[in-house]
């Protein structure tokens, strides 16, 4: 087992090198998403707002990671303080349509990215890959706690 371990930790790494290499330069002008900041949309569109401490815990990183993080989506437009739909004390942050737009935008780019490369895997390969990972994810969801919303986006009533 514990080769297999090595195994996947070097593939691991080389797909996680293949993502910084995918992410296109205009990140650092501004005009597309960085990779915290497509998480942390990603986050609000499935689960609905969030507050700093839910961050924390489905992250599990420090507050003023969070408070980094929602200060610069603010600062864009990408979301915005809302009150506690659930009637909580806390404010919570909410993406805003100009979020969900730039979030969809990016979105596209990786799955048209990730089509490319698995276009010529068998459905059925493609399938067994995708139920691995998944069952990967959950795992290490299960193990840490934090498991991360699979429903679909969110729906939010104003």
């Amino acid at each position: 087992m514990h080769r297999a371990g090595e195994d996947l930790e070097r593939e691991l790494l080389i797909l996680a090198r293949h993502q910084e290499l995918g992410t296109p330069r205009d990140v650092r002008a501004g005009a597309a998403l960085d990779r915290s900041a497509y998480v942390l949309l990603s986050r609000l569109e499935a689960q609905g707002p969030m507050s700093i401490p839910e961050f924390v815990d489905a992250f599990g990183l420090a507050a003023s990671t969070f408070t980094r993080q929602t200060s610069a989506l603010l600062g864009q437009g990408l979301v915005e303080r809302t009150l506690d739909p659930d009637g909580g004390t806390a404010r919570k942050f909410r993406i805003t349509d100009a979020g969900r737009a730039r979030l969809a935008a990016r979105r596209d780019v990786i799955i048209d990215g990730l089509s490319s490369v698995l276009a010529d895997w068998p459905a059925e390969r493609l399938e067994r890959f995708i139920e691995d990972l998944r069952r990967f994810n959950t795992d290490i969801e299960r193990l840490t706690g934090r498991p991360w919303p699979r429903t679909g986006p969110a729906r939010e009533t104003d």
